[in-house]
């Protein structure tokens, strides 16, 4: 997929997520859903700051700010990327790097626009970017400022799946 694509299908992400966030009744957004895992709240807090965390490491590969290296992606990095799936991998919450919380849904309004501002930076500086210069993903390994731009599309696709799996639990 080449940038304009995967810039177009970005935005149709995020529009998505704004779109749902107006269809989540007020009184479900920060509850847990029936049988566990993330409420709606946890979700947007999880995809919007790890868009914007992901967009801060692909901006520091674009601009050369990280260290040269010759490593490279995990197998599961590799398989992510290549096929755009994410593996499902239960994550506690001491073990994610960006903890989660149960944000307002203004709180997610503010920060989709902040993922569009931060898209928008960015874009323009993916194609120019050096191969070498790469920044670690805790799980993915080395990725340069295109496998960033990448993540951030299978990651936003991902977690829609997850918002319907909530959506089901309280059958709305």
């Amino acid at each position: 997929m080449k940038i304009a694509e995967e810039r177009r299908a970005i935005d149709t992400a995020l529009d998505n997520y704004r779109n749902q966030l107006d269809t989540i009744p007020d009184d479900l957004f920060d509850v847990t859903p029936p049988g566990g895992g993330w409420s709606f709240a946890e979700v947007y807090s999880h995809i919007l700051q790890a868009t914007i965390g992901s967009t801060i490491a692909a901006e520091r590969c674009a601009n050369g700010t990280c260290e040269p290296t010759k490593k490279d992606l995990t197998l599961i990095g590799r398989f992510a990327l290549l096929f755009g799936y994410m593996p499902k991998v239960k994550t506690t919450e001491e073990g994610a790097k960006i903890p989660v919380k149960k944000l307002t849904k203004e709180e997610a309004r503010n920060l989709l626009v902040k993922c569009h501002s931060r898209i928008d930076i960015i874009t323009p500086h993916i194609n120019g970017a050096l191969a070498h210069s790469r920044f670690k993903h805790s799980r993915f390994g080395m990725m340069n400022a295109g496998q960033w731009y990448k993540f951030i599309l299978v990651h936003l696709k991902h977690h829609l799946k997850q918002l319907e799996r909530v959506k089901k639990k309280f059958a709305i």
